[in-house]
């Protein structure tokens, strides 16, 4: 199959890189170097000239207007469609935005699926990532075997936008998750006791987690180079934030994780991975789970 991507970052790059080695036929389209990993993959000038060799067009962006000008902007991806061809967005993006770029893809006769991942850097270079997926049936069945390479819980939640929507749930999950470690490990760590330690003994109990695991350890390891970064965990917290305001549902928890976030930020540290937000509960207690290294 002919395959498009654009954004090659630390998700995409991967998640490209297995569809190649699987035979598929590449174009690429990204701000910045190709990766030595895609030196088979053709690079092309625009997102248009992309979507003219490309039978499905992948994308893995930062944020919603990333989307909206790859797609609709000068030499987007809609300039070089034709009918029959398959958009997927792998982004993680607003879900109602979603749902106004899937009419426009489908009034030209092609396609939209969005499938936002989970699983970081570490799921997408393991091909492990968790995919949900909004769009038509049938369009989803096409292009499963693609999915397939990349990853391994793959889900179609419902029609378009819903994918994003599971997504912003998941976000929720994972930074509530991120939040309460922390707050755990301070407090062992304040109290006395050996961090990596309680760590240990809770990985065997009822508190066990995914999050404790990963990144539990790197609260204490102190290793916050970026699998997910924390401003992009921060766009999505505000993106349920948002939906919860227009639906008019309360999320308390989602705010305060949210505002702590909001406070890695401001002590410059946006660009670390989303474990890092147990900097801004160290910067409260004026103590940190381990020295940093």
């Amino acid at each position: 199959m002919k395959i498009g991507f654009i954004g090659l970052g630390i998700m995409g790059a991967p998640m490209a890189g297995h569809l190649l080695a699987a035979g598929h036929e590449m174009f690429v389209r990204t701000r910045s170097q190709i990766p030595e990993a895609l030196r088979a993959a053709t690079p092309c000038a625009t997102s248009a000239e992309v979507a003219r060799a490309a039978d499905v067009v992948f994308l893995m962006l930062p944020d919603t207007p990333d989307v909206e000008l790859v797609l609709f902007g000068k030499d987007g991806v809609a300039a070089g469609l034709s009918k029959g061809k398959t958009v997927v967005d792998c982004s993680s993006i607003d879900p109602i935005a979603t749902r106004g770029f899937a009419q426009k893809i489908e009034a030209l006769g092609c396609d939209y699926l969005d499938a936002p991942v989970s699983g970081g850097e570490v799921g997408a270079k393991a091909a492990s990532l968790t995919i949900m997926v909004g769009g038509q049936p049938a369009a989803f069945e096409r292009i499963r075997p693609l999915f397939e390479l990349m990853g391994k819980n793959i889900t179609l939640v419902g029609a378009a936008g819903d994918g994003q929507v599971c997504k912003v749930a998941n976000q929720i999950i994972v930074a509530l998750n991120i939040a309460a470690v922390a707050e755990a490990l301070v407090f062992a760590s304040k109290a006395g006791a050996d961090p990596a330690k309680v760590r240990q003994a809770l990985m065997g109990g009822f508190a066990s987690s995914k999050i404790l695991e990963v990144h539990g350890e790197r609260m204490i390891k102190r290793t916050f180079n970026p699998g997910f970064r924390i401003a992009l965990h921060q766009k999505d917290l505000n993106l349920a934030l948002q939906g919860a305001r227009s639906l008019g549902v309360a999320l308390p928890q989602t705010a305060s994780a949210a505002q702590l976030m909001q406070s890695c930020v401001a002590l410059g540290h946006g660009q670390a991975d989303h474990s890092a937000l147990v900097r801004a509960l160290e910067n409260m207690a004026q103590h940190t789970v381990m020295p940093d290294t």
